[in-house]
C-alpha cells in the first residue's frame, strides 16, 4: 500500500479526544499488534491495522477486543471504534499502566494508531523504544505525572490539552470531561526534547526529515 504523509496536527483535534480503550495490566507490543497471520498485511497499513489493540485487555469488564464506542454507546471491537471516531473527524486517546509498548520494537504498534486517527497515549510509563516509535509517527505519548490518576480515567471519558503549551521539561495539563458532564484537570509529563517537538509539529519524524532537506536543496 503507498502511504501518503501523515498530517501535522492542529490545536483543535486535542479537545475532546474520547478514550478508545483503557488497557489493563501488561500490554506489549504484540498486544497493540500481533504477530503470527496478521503479518502477511506488513506491507499493508490499512489491513494490519485491523489488528490495533485487540490483544489488549479493557480495564472496564475485563474483556479483550471489547469496548464501548462512545458515538453510539454500542460494544464493539477496539479497531472498530477506532475507525468509527475516524469517520466522525475525531482523533482519541487510549490510556495504560506500566511499561506500555514492552517488547519488540514492532513499528506497526506506533503506525496503527497513527494511521486510524489515534492522537495520545496516556500511560504509568513507556517501554523506551516504543515511546520513541510514538514519537517518529507524530503521536503524542505522555505519563501520569501521578500514576494513581490511572483510576481516575472512567469509562466514556473526554481529554482535552493545549497544544501550544507543548515544551521540553514542561509538564503537560489534560482537562479530563467524564460522561456524566463533570471535570478535572490531570497533569501528566513527557520526554519530548526540541527536535522530538519538530517531529510532533510536523506530522512525524519523516515529514521533518523531508521538510529539512528540501531546504537544504532548494535553489
Amino acid at each position: 500500500q503507498a502511504l501518503a504523509p501523515f498530517p501535522p496536527p492542529r490545536a483543535a483535534e486535542f479537545r475532546e479526544l474520547p478514550l478508545l480503550i483503557k488497557v489493563k495490566g501488561k500490554c506489549t507490543t504484540d498486544n497493540i499488534s500481533m504477530a503470527g497471520p496478521w503479518l502477511k498485511y506488513r506491507g499493508h497499513l490499512d489491513n494490519i491495522s485491523n489488528n490495533l489493540l485487540i490483544g489488549a485487555v479493557n480495564a472496564f469488564g475485563g474483556a479483550v477486543n471489547r469496548v464501548k464506542n462512545a458515538l453510539d454507546g454500542s460494544m464493539c471491537e477496539v479497531p472498530k471504534a477506532a475507525r468509527a471516531y475516524q469517520a466522525a473527524g475525531l482523533g482519541w486517546a487510549v490510556v495504560g499502566e506500566e511499561n506500555y509498548g514492552e517488547g519488540s520494537s514492532r513499528e506497526h504498534a506506533a503506525m496503527e494508531p497513527r494511521h486510524l486517527g489515534g492522537k495520545l497515549i496516556l500511560a504509568k510509563s513507556f517501554a523506551r523504544i516504543h515511546e520513541t516509535n510514538l514519537k517518529k509517527q507524530g503521536l503524542l505519548p505522555l505519563t501520569f505525572a501521578n500514576p494513581a490518576d490511572y483510576e481516575r480515567i472512567l469509562e466514556g471519558a473526554r481529554f482535552s490539552l493545549e497544544l501550544a503549551a507543548l515544551a521540553p521539561g514542561k509538564p503537560v495539563e489534560i482537562s479530563l470531561r467524564h460522561e456524566g458532564g463533570s471535570t478535572e484537570t490531570l497533569l501528566a509529563r513527557h520526554t519530548f526534547n526540541g527536535q522530538q517537538l519538530a517531529w510532533f509539529h510536523a506530522g512525524g519524524a519523516l515529514n521533518h526529515a523531508a521538510a529539512l532537506r528540501a531546504t537544504r536543496t532548494a535553489p
